[in-house]
C-alpha cells in the first residue's frame, strides 16, 4: 500500500537526481564549479520533493520500527503459544488416558459382570447338580452368546442325565426281568428234573422187565404150541374157553403188544433222558456235547407240537462233540425251533409242504455250523436288525416273553464264544445260522477272525 501511494513521487525524485547529477560539471574541478554543485544540491534537498521523499523515508522507519515490535509482539505471541500449545498437549493426554481409563472400567464391568453371573450359575450348577438353572443373557454380544451356549449346554445335560436315568431304570427291570426268567427256569428245571426222576424209576423198572416178559411169553407160547402137537384134540372145555377168549388172536397179538410196549417204554425212557438234560442246572464247567444229540431230544420234547403235515429234514454231517453246555444249547435250539414252528403254523400259503431243515456241518476245523431253515413267510428287514434284542416280540401279547432269541444271542455269543446269525427274506422263509467253536478256549484268533468275516 504504501509503495503505490509514493510510487510517483520516488520516480521523480529518482529522476530528477539523475538529471541534476548530469548537469553538474566538475571536470576539471574548481572551486567555482564545488560552490554551484553545493548550491544546487542544497536547492534539490530543500525542495518541496525531497521533502516529501525524506517523509517516505521517515514512514518507512516507523514502518520498520513498527514492525520490529509487531515481530516482538509476534515472538511473544508465539511463545506464549507455544506454552499453550504445550499445555493444551498435556491437558489432552491426561484427559485421553482420563477418558480411555473410565472406558476400560467401564468395558472390564460390561465383560466381567456377565462372566461373573455366568461363573456363578456354573459353580450353583456344578454344586447342587440343579441342571434347571439357566444363565441370564444380559447381552448380544460374545458373552451373551457364550450364556446362550451354555444354557443349551445345561439343557443337553439335562436331557442326557434324563436318557442316562431312562436307560438305567430299563436295564434295571431288564436284569429284574432275566433274574425272574431265570429263576422260573431254574425253577421249572427243578420241577421237571424232580418229575422226570420220579417217572424215571417205574419206566425204568417196567422198561427192565419188559424183556424178561417177552421171554416169558414166548416161553409160555412155545409151550402151548407143543401141548398142541402132542395132544392135538384137546378137552372140550378147553376148546371152549379158547374160542371164548380167542387164543389164536391172543397168540398172535401178544407177542406185538409187548413189543408195542417195549416201544412206548422206550419212547417214554428217551423222553425221560432228554427232560433231564434239558433241565441240568447250575453247569459250572463246560463239557463235551453232542450237538446231534441236543437237537434230536429237542425235537422229541417238542414231538407234541411236530403236526404230520410238518417235514422235519435232517442233513447231518460228521461233526465232532464241542466244548460248551449242554442245557444252554438245548435252550438256543428250543427256541429257535419254537420260533420256526410258530411260523409255519401262522402261514397258511405253502408252495410245497411245511419244512424245517437241520443242517450241520465241520467248518474250518475248528468250528461247528448248525443251520435250522424254515419255508414260512420270512422276515421284513427291519424286524430282522431287531430280533435279537431283548423284550422285542412279533407275537401277540400274552404269547412268548420276548426275551427268546436274546437269550439265544447271548448263549451262543457271550456263553460259547460262537456267532447266531440270521438270513431271511420275506416270501422264502427264514434261516438262523449257529456257529460254535469246537474248542472256545483254545480257537485260533485267526480262525475266529475268518468266521466273523
Amino acid at each position: 500500500m504504501l509503495l503505490k501511494t509514493y510510487e510517483l513521487i520516488t520516480q521523480t525524485y529518482i529522476q530528477q537526481l539523475a538529471d541534476l547529477i548530469e548537469q553538474l560539471d566538475l571536470s576539471p574541478l574548481t572551486d567555482n564549479k564545488i560552490a554551484i554543485a553545493q548550491r544546487r544540491l542544497l536547492k534539490f534537498t530543500n525542495s518541496q520533493l525531497a521533502l516529501d521523499f525524506d517523509e517516505i523515508s521517515d514512514e518507512l522507519v516507523n514502518i520498520i520500527n513498527a514492525s520490529y515490535e509487531e515481530l516482538h509482539a509476534a515472538t511473544i505471541t508465539f511463545k506464549t503459544a507455544a506454552q499453550i500449545r504445550i499445555q493444551i498437549i498435556v491437558a489432552s493426554i491426561l484427559l485421553s488416558i482420563g477418558i480411555a481409563s473410565i472406558l476400560a472400567l467401564l468395558t472390564s464391568r460390561t465383560i466381567t459382570h456377565p462372566v461373573e453371573v455366568l461363573t456363578n450359575v456354573a459353580q450353583q450348577v456344578i454344586k447342587e447338580s440343579n441342571f434347571d438353572l439357566q444363565a441370564p443373557v444380559m447381552t448380544t454380544d460374545e458373552i451373551g452368546i457364550l450364556a446362550t451356549a451354555f444354557n443349551q449346554l445345561l439343557y443337553r445335560v439335562k436331557s442326557l442325565l434324563a436318557e442316562q436315568q431312562a436307560a438305567t431304570l430299563s436295564q434295571q427291570q431288564m436284569q429284574e426281568t432275566q433274574l425272574l426268567q431265570s429263576e422260573k427256569m431254574s425253577s421249572l428245571g427243578r420241577m421237571v428234573a424232580g418229575i422226570a426222576h420220579e417217572i424215571n424209576n417205574p419206566v425204568n423198572f417196567i422198561y427192565g422187565n419188559l424183556d424178561p416178559a417177552i421171554e416169558y411169553v414166548d416161553d409160555l407160547l412155545a409151550l402151548l404150541k407143543t401141548y398142541r402137537q402132542e395132544i392135538p384134540i384137546l378137552p372140550l372145555s378147553v376148546q371152549a374157553h379158547a374160542t371164548e377168549i380167542d387164543a389164536e388172536f391172543i397168540e398172535e397179538d401178544l407177542p406185538k403188544l409187548l413189543q408195542s410196549m417195549k416201544f412206548g417204554a422206550d419212547r417214554v425212557r428217551q423222553i425221560v433222558l432228554s427232560l433231564k438234560n434239558f433241565s441240568r442246572i447250575d453247569e459250572a464247567e463246560s463239557h463235551p456235547v453232542d450237538l446231534h444229540e441236543c437237537i434230536e431230544s429237542t425235537l422229541l420234547i417238542l414231538n407234541n407240537r411236530i403236526k404230520k403235515d410238518i417235514i422235519i429234514e435232517r442233513l447231518y454231517g460228521d461233526i465232532p462233540s464241542i466244548e460248551g453246555f449242554s442245557s444252554s444249547l438245548y435252550q438256543v435250539f428250543m427256541n429257535i425251533l419254537n420260533n420256526a414252528l410258530d411260523a409255519l403254523e401262522e402261514h397258511q400259503n405253502f408252495q410245497d409242504k411245511p419244512r424245517i431243515t437241520i443242517a450241520t456241518e465241520l467248518q474250518d476245523k475248528n468250528w461247528v455250523v448248525v443251520r435250522i431253515a424254515d419255508n414260512a413267510s420270512g422276515i421284513a428287514p427291519d424286524t430282522q436288525e431287531k430280533i435279537f434284542e431283548m423284550f422285542f416280540t412279533t407275537k401277540a401279547t400274552g404269547v412268548g416273553t420276548g426275551m427268546g432269541l436274546s437269550i439265544s444271542h447271548q448263549i451262543v455269543v457271550e456263553k460259547h464264544g460262537g456267532r447266531l446269525t440270521c438270513k431271511s427274506e420275506v416270501g422264502s422263509g427264514t434261516e438262523f445260522m449257529i456257529s460254535l467253536p469246537i474248542q472256545k478256549q483254545h480257537l485260533p484268533k485267526d480262525a475266529q477272525l475268518q468266521l466273523l468275516r
